[in-house]
């Protein structure tokens, strides 16, 4: 495995320990401190966060680290706007959210159009 893949294995590892911790922060620290609402946002955010760090993780396996760090961008601004919104109530927030989503969306894409190539 070459410096390019084994950087993003590390970066997916590193996405799945943070989504872990958000989602037991979430289920412990913040159960008692944000209404069902918000608690639901932050699990949202926490499930899409581990959804893309094992998506990286194959991006690296395959040989596809541009659709990783793609994915890495999704996640900072998707589960990124999530998070702060859950614990902030900042509204506007949820507007930036869907941009993360689509960024996500083309990380999986591109990682299929590689594999695809491949065959």
């Amino acid at each position: 495995m070459d410096t390019r893949h084994s950087t993003l294995l590390a970066a997916a590892a590193a996405n799945a320990l943070l989504a872990v911790v958000a989602g037991a922060f979430g289920a412990h620290a913040l159960e008692r401190s944000l209404d069902a609402h918000h608690l639901e946002i932050w699990e949202t955010a926490a499930r899409y966060h581990m959804y893309h760090a094992l998506g990286m993780g194959l991006c690296a396996l395959a040989g596809a680290p541009r659709a990783g760090w793609v994915m890495q961008a999704g996640v900072a601004v998707f589960s990124g706007t999530l998070y702060l919104l859950a614990v902030t109530g900042t509204k506007w927030l949820g507007a930036i959210t869907p941009i993360g989503g689509l960024v996500m969306m083309i990380g999986w894409l591109w990682l299929a159009i590689t594999a695809w190539r491949r065959r």
